[in-house]
């Protein structure tokens, strides 16, 4: 970043009530001396600064200072910024991200209703607004360029990414890591598109009994990412205490009195509920609320606990918090999937798969609730040898 001049002798000499020959005689220099320096046209040596300061009773960084200039990064939206109607003259604060050679910018209120509140923006647009996902725009940075580099934007819907980036940071790591909250298959369409750094996903496949491997075989082209476990976790039906409703299979969800809250198309908990659905032989339109979708496991939680809705696909943590009841459907392994190009470039993704493994961010998993820790940081293979 580059650094600037920053002047205030003519507005302090002006406030002691000074003209410039009564400063110039004071301080041992000539007058034209002074007005060059107040023109910005001469900067002072060391002594001269000193016998300035002590001439007008102050300090020297009251009279000079250095001041980061503003830097400038254009870079293509993902999201859209609000119209002017929305947000008025208001910047937008933003996360930018170096994704191999290319810079994104994504508005922080994308990270969530709290996210929003405790994550800090690298920056911020204050270009006309409403603007639209792949547009190129200018952000101010508000952070210095090689934080921002170090940052990892990881897509997914596991939360508890952004612990590894606590972990990082208790190592002296700068890196942060930002969690978008996604579905498994927008997450895969995210990093393909080179719009994150890794891609979270949990799809499991009854056919094979795998999870995740036989969507990415087919998603994936060539053998040029690493796919490493986060934990295996619990899969269920997250319901109100007591199950009032005894939820306990899909053909339960046919009751006309139960209402479902579901997740987005391309989640791996839709993905769960529609198989077990067409093993019930129950029909998506026999389902009340089926077509009421919400974005994360915590959402789905949040909806049961506040008696919008009486069951939803979810995880064991997410019905933990808000104390509900969970009926477990499977264990499902939630892998990270990143480029390999991206661990080479990126100057400390490694790192985020170092900790992963490490036993002091195992434990701290572990003592979540429904995680399973035993493979994290297992690697698979895409393709076979």
């Amino acid at each position: 970043m580059s650094l600037q001049y920053s002047n205030h002798l003519k507005l302090i000499r002006t406030q002691k009530g000074f003209l410039q020959t009564e400063l110039a005689t004071r301080a041992g220099i000539t007058r034209q001396a002074v007005s060059s320096i107040e023109s910005n046209l001469y900067l002072p040596t060391t002594a001269v600064a000193l016998r300035l300061a002590s001439a007008l009773a102050c300090r020297v960084e009251d009279l000079f200072s250095l001041a980061p200039a503003e830097d400038i990064v254009e870079g293509a939206l993902v999201g859209r910024l609000p119209r002017v109607e929305e947000r008025g003259s208001q910047p937008i604060r933003v996360k930018v991200s170096t994704i191999g050679k290319r810079t994104i910018v994504r508005p922080v209120t994308g990270l969530g209703e709290q996210l929003s509140f405790t994550v800090p923006a690298d920056g911020y647009i204050a270009e006309p607004l409403g603007k639209h996902s792949g547009s190129t725009v200018r952000v101010k940075l508000s952070r210095d360029r090689q934080t921002i580099e170090q940052e990892i934007s990881v897509a997914g819907c596991d939360p508890a990414i952004f612990l590894a980036g606590e972990h990082m940071r208790r190592q002296k790591d700068r890196t942060s890591v930002i969690g978008w909250t996604m579905g498994s298959m927008a997450a895969l369409h995210a990093l393909q598109r080179g719009e994150v750094h890794v891609a979270g996903l949990h799809l499991f496949d009854p056919v094979t009994g795998e999870s995740n491997m036989p969507f990415l075989r087919r998603s994936l082209k060539g053998s040029g990412y690493e796919v490493v476990t986060f934990a295996t976790w619990e899969e269920g039906f997250l319901v109100r205490p007591g199950n009032p409703k005894s939820i306990r299979t899909a053909a339960d969800l046919s009751d006309p009195t139960v209402t479902l809250v579901n997740r987005e198309e391309g989640s791996g908990a839709r993905l769960l509920l529609d198989q077990r659905l067409r093993a019930s032989g129950v029909e998506q339109t026999q389902v009340r609320g089926y077509d009421r979708v919400t974005p994360t496991h915590f959402e789905v939680a949040r909806a049961i606990a506040e008696r919008q809705a009486d069951v939803g696909i979810g995880i064991r943590s997410a019905a933990q918090l808000f104390d509900l009841d969970f009926v477990p459907l499977q264990a499902a392994r939630y892998d990270l999937v990143v480029p390999k190009a991206y661990l080479k470039s990126h100057p400390t993704l490694a790192h985020l798969f170092e900790t992963l493994v490490s036993r002091p961010f195992r434990a701290e998993l572990d003592a979540l609730g429904g995680y399973d820790t035993s493979e994290t940081g297992k690697s698979h293979a895409l393709r076979s040898n």
